[in-house]
């Protein structure tokens, strides 16, 4: 059953089942290896663009720590009203420190913790859960051992019930052929849920997808970094 006290701008959310998020590809970066601030458009399933996202992180962090930077990020309507806010906190991306693992900080409005996303300790697959306001986990995300789309499918995390035992929808990293690949970290998710699916884990799972981007597809200089499991 749909929360009550829907926040202002996810009432659209009710009747979709399904988001494309595309990052728009910066000229700058892809040939010099500068990083910008990541920007992105948001979809639903019928093409029609219903979100704009932009990171906010200065240049310094940006080019120092690369995909590891923190950050926050403002996605907003086509008037540019900011509907959700993320924030990531810098934490360790590798599997050898268990105790200081990703997060992404999800609010709706702006001020109101709606969700978060908190990695879960593991080697050899990534693993994420879906927490509510009050902490109680709501859904969880089971990665592939190879995050690598190189041998052109799309990298498939699927989003699972609470307890793991059902799948409930994906989110998906789609290729987009050799050459994007290879020069830029311009990427194309497809997220898909419940259509009943509570808007506020909607825009949690939104941020989800955010997170795994930076975690396994920002490249640092156009670099891959990515390796087999969680070996980053």
């Amino acid at each position: 059953m749909q929360a009550l006290n829907v926040p202002p701008g996810l009432d659209y959310l009710l009747q979709v089942d399904h988001l494309i998020v595309k990052q728009k590809v910066e000229l700058i970066e892809a040939f010099l290896g500068f990083e910008g601030n990541n920007k992105y458009k948001i979809y639903n399933g019928a093409g029609q663009e219903i979100y704009k996202a932009k990171e906010d992180v200065d240049c310094c962090t940006r080019n120092l720590l690369g995909p590891n930077r923190p950050f926050d990020l403002e996605v907003t309507d086509l008037g540019g009203n900011e509907l959700i806010h993320l924030y990531r906190p810098f934490r360790c991306t590798s599997c050898l420190f268990p105790c200081f693992l990703q997060v992404m900080e999800v609010y709706s409005p702006p001020g109101t913790l709606v969700g978060t996303v908190e990695q879960e300790w593991s080697v050899c697959a990534p693993k994420y859960s879906i927490k509510d306001g009050q902490g109680q986990v709501a859904l969880t995300i089971e990665g592939p051992v190879c995050t690598t789309g190189f041998c052109g499918a799309d990298v498939e995390f699927m989003v699972m019930s609470p307890d793991g035992s059902s799948e409930v929808g994906k989110i998906s990293k789609q290729w987009s052929g050799f050459l994007r690949e290879a020069f830029t970290d311009a990427d194309t998710f497809g997220i898909n849920f419940p259509i009943d699916l509570d808007v506020r884990m909607k825009a949690v799972l939104l941020g989800a997808c955010f997170l795994i981007d930076f975690n396994f597809f920002e490249k640092k200089g156009n670099k891959e970094g990515d390796n087999i499991g969680m070996m980053d």
